[in-house]
């Protein structure tokens, strides 16, 4: 058949009856093929040419846009026994209803009169600091009394030192004529006994000189002893002045020091007592706690804890709250190095799971089964899973997401970015190239644009 032999076997072989060897022989069909052939290689390489959008694509699941509007936990904030059940899984609830009742556990509050008590022991404690308070304000008075009694005393005292300085003022200059007159008594007598032993005068003049020299001398010696007297006084006074000032100052010191001792027990009595009205406010807020209630309208989903009789810790979850309201939302996570293409306001399309779609990331005007959002919040820091979060909201100008999403349910999207050609495209993603950046929808013109619009608004 390939004719490399001179020998042919054409003649051995009926043709006729095979349609392959026909087709082949034909050459009509030969031009059919090679046209079919040529078709669609060109079609395949002109779809390169085709425009495609990129996107970066990303999981996660439905949530609400407000934290207060998704499932809430409910904890118990003290420690305690249930009691009672007052709702059913899948029963609706509103704010405030009762959903268990515990019961106390602990033995410091198990007394049922503890609150009387406590009660009790705060008025015996505020007659106790009022006590207190009467005696610190007798102490006050006790030390103004002897603040005044020491003024007094003081100025007695004072008063004799300055009587006692004006004595030896007076004997002093009493003395000083005591001793002139002794003097001049003194030369007298002497020039009489040199007359005397002269013979000049008589025996009787020279007794009479003497005579006056013995009074002088004894005037002299009275005054001296007059004025050491007084100066003794005088010293005695300032010493008396002193011995006051010290007495009245070690008792103004003992009563102040009592007054303060007082003012001391009264002050921490005074603690004490707001101590005790403390947790005797902390029992009676205590009581209130023994109800939880339900803290918005919603539906109780789950509870964590089941039966009677079962404890439960500080702030340990007993059931799940759905929120009867929410404005739905999506947590996306793309990967970090995606981040610096995705910015506020970003479209994305949605697909939720249990909506069957047609997704045709590149081509979403051909999607089927998707949805619109926009991005709303951006994460700074990166999630448990390594991924960044993005928050999105239904896009208004798209069709509305279905009423029967849930919370939790999974989704997958797409941020939509440039518009390049599918070869392009092909060729990125088998270099591993990143996507390129949208441009017309660039952050700085985004702030650039909302500038010029509050400027134009002002």
């Amino acid at each position: 058949m390939l004719n490399l032999s001179n020998n042919s076997i054409e003649k051995n072989i009926e043709t006729d009856r095979l349609y392959a060897i026909k087709l082949v022989n034909s050459s009509q069909k030969s031009k059919l093929i090679s046209k079919w052939i040529a078709f669609i290689f060109l079609s395949f390489f002109a779809s390169f040419l085709l425009p495609w959008q990129q996107s970066v694509d990303g999981k996660g699941k439905v949530t609400a846009f407000s934290p207060q509007e998704r499932p809430q936990t409910i904890q118990s904030m003290i420690v305690g026994r249930i009691e009672k059940w007052y709702v059913q899984e899948g029963q609706f609830v509103k704010k405030g209803d009762t959903i268990v009742k515990i019961t106390e556990i602990k033995e410091k509050f198990l007394d049922p009169k503890l609150r009387e008590r406590m009660q009790g022991q705060i008025d015996a404690k505020e007659q106790s600091i009022n006590a207190k308070k009467m005696k610190a304000g007798a102490l006050s008075n006790q030390i103004k009394a002897l603040q005044m009694s020491r003024k007094l005393s003081l100025s007695k005292a004072l008063n004799k030192v300055q009587q006692n300085q004006l004595y030896v003022k007076i004997d002093s200059l009493e003395l000083q004529a005591a001793k002139a007159d002794l003097d001049i008594a003194k030369s007298q007598y002497e020039r009489q006994q040199k007359l005397f032993d002269d013979g000049l005068v008589s025996l009787t003049n020279l007794e009479q000189r003497k005579l006056k020299f013995q009074q002088s001398s004894a005037k002299f010696q009275s005054a001296q002893n007059k004025y050491n007297a007084e100066i003794t006084d005088f010293t005695n006074s300032r010493i008396e002045l002193n011995s006051i000032e010290a007495e009245y100052a070690d008792k103004l010191a003992k009563a102040e020091g009592d007054r303060d001792a007082t003012l001391s027990d009264y002050f921490d009595g005074s603690a004490g007592i707001l101590k005790q009205r403390s947790d005797l406010s902390g029992i009676e807020l205590r009581n209130d706690l023994y109800i939880i209630r339900a803290p918005q309208d919603g539906i109780m989903v789950r509870a964590k804890k089941q039966g009677l009789g079962e404890t439960v810790k500080e702030g340990e979850e007993i059931a799940t709250i759905m929120p009867d309201k929410s404005h739905l939302a999506v947590e996306l996570y793309i990967r970090p190095m995606d981040v610096p293409l995705i910015h506020k306001g970003c479209k994305v399309r949605l697909q939720f799971d249990g909506w069957p779609a047609i997704v045709f990331s590149g081509w979403p005007g051909a999607s089927v089964g998707t949805y619109g959002a926009t991005a709303e919040v951006i994460d700074f820091i990166n999630s448990d899973n390594g991924k960044v979060r993005i928050l999105l909201s239904p896009d208004e100008k798209d069709h509305a997401w279905p009423e029967e999403l849930r919370q939790g349910t999974g989704v997958r999207g797409w941020a939509m970015l440039n518009n390049v050609m599918l070869g392009y495209e092909l060729w990125r993603q088998f270099n591993g190239f990143p996507a390129d950046f949208l441009t017309e929808f660039s952050p700085q013109k985004d702030k650039d644009k909302a500038k010029k619009q509050e400027k134009e608004d002002e």
